[in-house]
């Protein structure tokens, strides 16, 4: 069972390795972030993945609208910023470790993935070292009660593959009440601060708007960015599938409002969809 534990790469540097001071800096971030009720039960969020003191104040805002709500799974999708490959990357047995303790993978939910798509494989290799996917995990532990994973890495991001992968899940996830998806993604990187604002603009607008083809034109032809791109356009592809079509944007900041330098920056928005 051992070697089916994928053990943390980035506690104590991405985040605090301490569980009670892990505790205490996410709860911070909950409790300075404020959502207004939702009209339904989100059937996915969108996070940010930096390290916690650049986009866990972010990241809060789409884990405080779903803090406390009874989901049985959690389908994290992430992109690989390590490992190259042409299909989409699952760990699908065993357990995700943080400090917080072990997530246990849902292995019958992915069987049937696995079983279902050839797009979607089984590879451990590519998750040893991915920070996008892990750094959503203590953040679930804290605001949800038990639930079982289901860790996707995204190797290609092209709108096919996100189709793809949208109808795989909406095929094989019986009560969507029951899974929370959570796409991790950054927006734009290294621009200086007012170009960032607009190209990150554009992203929130498109995801509010459900504009999942705009979406994909801006971030093919430059207009925008986003390095889970991917994960953004499978969440809102699989909520379209089922009929949920509202998506609202809860916080965007980019990396240049923590340090005060704007000459190069990286953005973070919070997103939920129901």
């Amino acid at each position: 069972m051992d070697g089916s534990i994928r053990r943390s790469a980035i506690a104590g540097s991405w985040y605090p390795g301490h569980p009670d001071t892990l505790k205490r800096d996410i709860n911070t971030y909950l409790g300075n972030a404020s959502v207004s009720e939702l009209k339904a039960k989100p059937v996915a969020v969108i996070s940010p993945h930096a390290g916690y003191l650049y986009s866990g104040p972010v990241a809060a805002y789409a884990y405080r609208a779903v803090k406390g709500q009874p989901y049985a799974r959690v389908v994290v999708i992430s992109p690989s910023h390590r490992a190259h490959f042409p299909f989409i990357s699952l760990w699908g047995e065993g357990g995700y470790e943080t400090p917080l303790g072990v997530l246990p993978v849902d292995e019958e939910f992915c069987a049937r993935l696995l079983k279902k798509s050839s797009t979607i494989q089984e590879d451990k290799q590519s998750h040893v070292a991915e920070h996008a996917l892990e750094i959503q995990l203590p953040f679930l532990q804290t605001v949800l009660g038990p639930f079982k994973l289901c860790p996707l890495i995204m190797g290609q991001q092209h709108l096919s593959a996100c189709r793809s992968l949208a109808d795989t899940l909406a095929e094989c996830i019986a009560d969507p009440d029951d899974t929370l998806v959570v796409a991790s993604s950054d927006l734009s990187h290294f621009h200086h601060y007012e170009k960032a604002l607009v190209m990150d603009t554009k992203v929130a607008r498109l995801i509010e708007a459900f504009d999942i083809e705009g979406l994909d034109q801006a971030l093919d032809t430059g207009a925008s960015e986003a390095c889970g791109g991917g994960p953004i356009m499978s969440a809102m592809l699989y909520a379209k599938r089922i009929a949920r079509n509202t998506a609202q944007v809860l916080k965007y900041a980019n990396s240049g409002d923590v340090t005060g330098d704007r000459s190069s920056v990286v953005g973070y928005l919070a997103a939920v969809i129901y």
